[in-house]
């Protein structure tokens, strides 16, 4: 048996630099994963099989079945195994949760089935799954380009607290909504980008004026709601407020821990909201294994 943690992500930055010829966007993006993780179980079994804690997850849908299956399909080999993933990651809120699970069933059923495949093997399998599935196989902190799926390592980002808000807002086929939403006048060069891929290079800091995400302004023209929940955020202390992903989570960085506890303490207490309080994880700190 291994037991594997599949870590959050937020976007740093996210621009949409046009639509490509294959119906995907052009994006590029600074990313970085957070301490805020699933836990994805994996021991060996005679078929394959999976189970979430989380209802209404069909194995059908479920990308870590997927990775799983497509996994063993290009290994040519015929072990199974059961899957169990403990949720704690917001379904469809940007922070890649469901690509995080699939990546860490793909590193994980690599060392159970002893398969030794070199990570760019792992990487080109799961390009077929999702954008952002080959960042996640190693996460830390990264610059994304082409659709997602082109990852350059950047060393690990220096950012205080993060306070990560996911909104009871439902956006139905969400990534699909939300990128048929992005009109031409949205599309930028990348180059807030660039000076912060060139800043984590050069240090590591993360100017708040940096921070950029084309959907804060698509969201709030496409989501009922979300415009009154950025508002009550920023009412709380919130001070530079961003989405990750195409949303609906937002998050802010905060520079002490304990205004990150008050403000998280008042979205989930006095709000009813789901709110987290997260640091940055990075694969170099630590390994997110256990056997």
């Amino acid at each position: 048996m291994i037991t594997v943690e599949a870590h959050a992500k937020i976007n740093l930055t996210l621009e949409v630099q046009g639509r490509r010829p294959d119906g995907f966007h052009e994006i590029v993006s600074v990313v970085q994963t957070v301490s805020l993780h699933d836990t994805v179980t994996i021991q060996t079994a005679d078929e394959l099989s999976i189970s979430c804690d989380v209802e209404g997850l069909s194995p059908e849908d479920n990308l870590a079945f997927k990775a799983a299956s497509l996994l063993r399909d290009r290994s040519d080999t015929t072990p199974g195994a059961h899957i169990e993933i403990e949720k704690r990651i917001p379904v469809a809120a940007g922070l890649g949760g469901g690509s995080a699970d699939a990546a860490a069933t793909l590193n994980g059923l690599n060392e159970l089935w002893e398969l030794g495949l070199p990570d760019d093997e792992l990487e080109r399998i799961a390009v077929g799954l999702g954008s952002d599935i080959p960042y996640l196989l190693r996460g830390g902190t990264a610059m994304l380009s082409g659709r997602g799926e082109r990852v350059r390592s950047l060393p690990a980002a220096d950012l205080p607290w993060i306070v990560l808000f996911t909104p009871d807002l439902t956006i139905e086929n969400k990534t699909a909504t939300m990128y048929s939403a992005v009109e031409p006048s949205d599309y930028t060069r990348g180059a807030l980008t660039r000076k912060l891929d060139a800043r984590i290079r050069g240090g590591g800091d993360v100017p708040p004026q940096f921070l950029f995400n084309v959907f804060d302004k698509v969201a709030k023209r496409a989501v009922p709601g979300l415009s009154d929940k950025w508002a009550m955020f920023e009412s709380l202390g919130a001070r530079e407020v961003h989405l990750t992903g195409s949303g609906p989570t937002m998050f802010s960085p905060v520079a002490q821990r304990e205004f990150g506890t008050a403000m998280q303490l008042l979205l989930t207490h006095t709000h009813g909201q789901q709110a987290h309080l997260v640091s940055t994880w990075d694969p170099e700190r630590g390994d997110r294994w256990t056997h």
